[in-house]
């Protein structure tokens, strides 16, 4: 009797074990489920490890990219194939940031009953095609960065990386970077524009800052350093050496604030931290603490010293500026809920930033080079040490009807405002003339 009490003791764990396997099997199933089924060797979705399925069009519908019954075709234009090249991917799995390889499972049916299910399926990316073209031709084959997106929603509507190529001929051997997106998937020297983050800090940080005078003769002496400037701009406010752009003064304002402070506000303003672009990773920044009292502490407040930044991250920090502080996180696919946005910086921090730029623009860079928008900007001419300079123009549009925020970067392109600006008009004309 006792041993068949002990033996039916023994099923009973076992049952017990078996459903308490089963049920975990079950979570993990619903936790994962998706991942395991686009498992590249699923042969119902992948063909060769390429996925095999699933339709990729832009904003208005534009066909970017289509595969199914062993058939894989981009957009049927050739310079729409190069514009929307990094944000498209491609088949190949070359360029791993791209929608095809990075959003794979969006493009296929997943049941946590059936599996996956090859059955066509559409999935429309945020940017626009044309804009995208415009971004392309505006660049001239240049290497650089265009993103423009909607800084009341987040939605991006422009995502061009160059140099590029047409998927359906594969790249030139000769270039060097082309599988790389440059808007999310690198970082540079940003020069001046880094500017914007530490006149957030001296706006929350130095009481006086809006009384006080900056005095620029062209340079100034730090420790038995120089640090030059770009000009010599005499007395001014701090809303002129914004427009001015004057290494003296932020200088000044940089070791006064001191590289904890800087550092702070650089992660604070997602400068410094990789970010997620619909589950896709973003190019880290980043902020070196330089020698209290030194002429590289003051280099790293201008923006220069070790200082990177992602493209990407500069627009997120432009789009929240525009958007009083508040930023709605970027997408690619939309939101499915309006739970993204988020407070980066101060309600009245922003505002006066924010009118800061549109003085920059009307004081020092001439609205008449952007004829009709109402454009608040802030350049950026970033030495990289090889004698040539990042051209850097970041901003947004002052208007309601078409609130889209902006970054450019031109590589060893030279003057910020000479390089970039052009490009960031004509892709805003083509934007609010839709």
């Amino acid at each position: 009797m006792k041993k068949i009490k002990r033996r039916a003791t023994a099923v009973l764990v076992l049952v017990a074990l078996l459903f308490a396997g089963l049920a975990v099997f079950v979570v993990r199933l619903w936790q994962d489920g998706r991942d395991w089924a686009m498992f590249r060797g699923n042969a119902e979705i992948y063909t060769n490890g390429v996925l095999n399925a699933g339709i990729i069009t832009d904003r208005n519908g534009v066909v970017l990219a289509r595969a199914g019954d062993g058939v894989f075709a981009y957009a049927d234009d050739q310079t729409t194939r190069m514009s929307c090249l990094h944000a498209v991917g491609d088949y190949s799995g070359n360029i791993g940031t791209g929608a095809l390889t990075a959003l794979s499972d969006r493009l296929v049916r997943y049941s946590f009953v059936s599996g996956v299910s090859a059955k066509e399926r559409t999935l429309p990316l945020t940017i626009d095609a044309e804009l995208n073209n415009t971004a392309y031709r505006a660049l001239w084959g240049r290497a650089g960065a265009v993103l423009v997106c909607n800084y009341k929603t987040g939605e991006i509507l422009c995502m061009v990386s160059s140099p590029t190529y047409d998927p359906n001929i594969g790249p030139d051997p000769s270039q060097d970077g082309v599988y790389l997106n440059r808007t999310i998937s690198a970082a540079y020297t940003p020069g001046s524009v880094f500017k914007l983050v530490t006149l957030t800090a001296a706006l929350e940080n130095i009481p006086d800052l809006d009384t006080r005078t900056f005095h620029c003769s062209g340079s100034v002496q730090v420790m038995g350093d120089t640090v030059k400037c770009t000009g010599v701009h005499g007395d001014q406010t701090i809303e002129q050496a914004l427009a001015h752009s004057c290494n003296c003064a932020f200088a000044e304002i940089s070791l006064e604030l001191g590289p904890d402070t800087l550092a702070n506000y650089a992660g604070q303003l997602g400068l410094t931290g990789a970010h997620s672009l619909d589950g896709i990773a973003t190019q880290a920044g980043k902020f070196e603490k330089a020698e209290p009292g030194t002429s590289l502490m003051a280099w790293s407040g201008i923006g220069q010293y070790t200082d990177l930044v992602c493209p990407y991250s500069m627009l997120r920090l432009v789009s929240a500026i525009a958007n009083g502080g508040q930023l709605m996180e970027p997408t690619l696919v939309g939101h499915k809920r309006w739970d993204s946005a988020r407070q980066l910086l101060d309600q009245d921090t922003a505002e006066r930033i924010r009118s800061m730029m549109d003085y920059n623009v009307q004081y020092a860079y001439g609205s008449g080079s952007f004829p009709g928008l109402s454009i608040c900007a802030k350049t950026g001419t970033a030495e990289t040490g090889d004698g040539a300079s990042h051209g850097w123009f970041v901003g947004f549009l002052n208007d309601e009807k078409h609130p889209y925020a902006f970054v450019v970067v031109i590589e060893h392109g030279g003057g910020g405002l000479s390089a970039a600006g052009p490009v960031a008009n004509a892709v805003l004309q083509a934007a609010v003339s839709k």
